[in-house]
């Protein structure tokens, strides 16, 4: 369907990735577009504890991934490539290859591999990426396995969390398990921190979103959405803001609680890329301003060049 292609910047949440998106982005002639592919900047009102770019930064450049869907609303991996398939010839009329940034490494994988073209059963689908969101790989393994021992035992490329959710959607409805086709995976550009420094650089983020109205946006998310989806709801500071506001948890608490999730999110999202992707990792050293690796980060552009965008659904 299109002939889109785009360079990506990965890595984990607080790497400092949309900064240096943005930075990029503007030094394009036209002004390149930006395309977050992120899994809770889709939600509309949730802005500060997602981490939202500012308003006036979305402005300054042509900025697409952003505020899809209500929060009360499910939102898939299949709905996310659906809203890209239609924003691609907005995209595309930029006149510069899309900057591709983000830490959600389903979205990545379903840009740069395609996604299933249709589920065999939208509730087990459903099923399959809520428990994938809110357990992780390891659970949604277990729950394949279950359904089918033998069948899931033929599955390639078990840590590939897609294939996962394909094999679990196909076991619970009683079907075997497609043979896929590898692909070779493009190179991609990420940010990656020593690890005392991705914490401290949590930590900050952590009591900057409740100083900067963490508990007030979600009041306001109650006031406008009485139910959110289980995702939302759920959302890192969005769970621990809640129980701010309810009175079971202590300000100070929640944030130290956020840290420590944050922590093991960012933890997750490494382990994926170095296993799902080919990622050409740029250290972040302590001289390393926006200016400095925006620098390495266009190198490794240049030598591995773009990655073609799969639109359409996988065969």
């Amino acid at each position: 369907m299109s002939a889109l292609t785009a360079h990506f910047l990965v890595g984990p949440t607080a790497s400092g990735k949309s900064a240096v998106a943005q930075y990029l982005a503007l030094l394009g002639h036209p002004t390149r577009p930006i395309l977050a592919a992120d899994s809770m900047t889709i939600y509309r009102g949730m802005d500060v504890g997602t981490a939202k770019p500012e308003a006036a930064d979305r402005a300054a450049v042509p900025s697409f991934g952003f505020d899809l869907v209500d929060p009360d609303q499910p939102f898939s991996v299949g709905d996310w490539l659906a809203a890209v398939r239609a924003a691609a010839p907005a995209i595309a009329a930029c006149g510069a290859p899309p900057i591709v940034v983000g830490g959600t490494g389903l979205y990545v994988k379903c840009l740069t591999e395609g996604l299933d073209s249709a589920p065999v059963d939208p509730a087990h689908r459903a099923a399959a990426e809520a428990l994938l969101n809110a357990e992780g790989l390891a659970a949604l393994q277990a729950a394949a396995r279950a359904l089918n021992p033998a069948e899931f035992a033929k599955l390639r490329d078990p840590e590939n969390p897609r294939r996962v959710v394909r094999a679990y959607e196909l076991l619970a409805a009683g079907q075997p398990l497609p043979v896929v086709e590898e692909r070779p995976r493009p190179k991609l550009a990420g940010l990656a921190l020593p690890p005392d420094e991705l914490r401290a650089r949590i930590a900050r983020r952590a009591r900057q979103m409740f100083a900067y109205g963490l508990v007030e946006e979600v009041r306001a998310l109650r006031a406008k959405y009485p139910t959110l989806s289980d995702t939302a709801r759920h959302a890192i500071g969005y769970a621990e803001a809640a129980r701010v506001l309810d009175g079971q948890l202590p300000e100070e608490e929640a944030i130290r609680l956020v840290a420590v999730r944050t922590g093991q999110y960012a933890k997750r999202q490494m382990t994926w890329f170095r296993h799902q992707a080919d990622v050409v990792w740029i250290e972040v050293g302590p001289r390393d301003g926006i200016e400095r690796l925006a620098g390495k980060v266009q190198a490794v552009w240049r030598t591995h060049g773009p990655a073609a965008l799969r639109l359409d659904p996988a065969t």
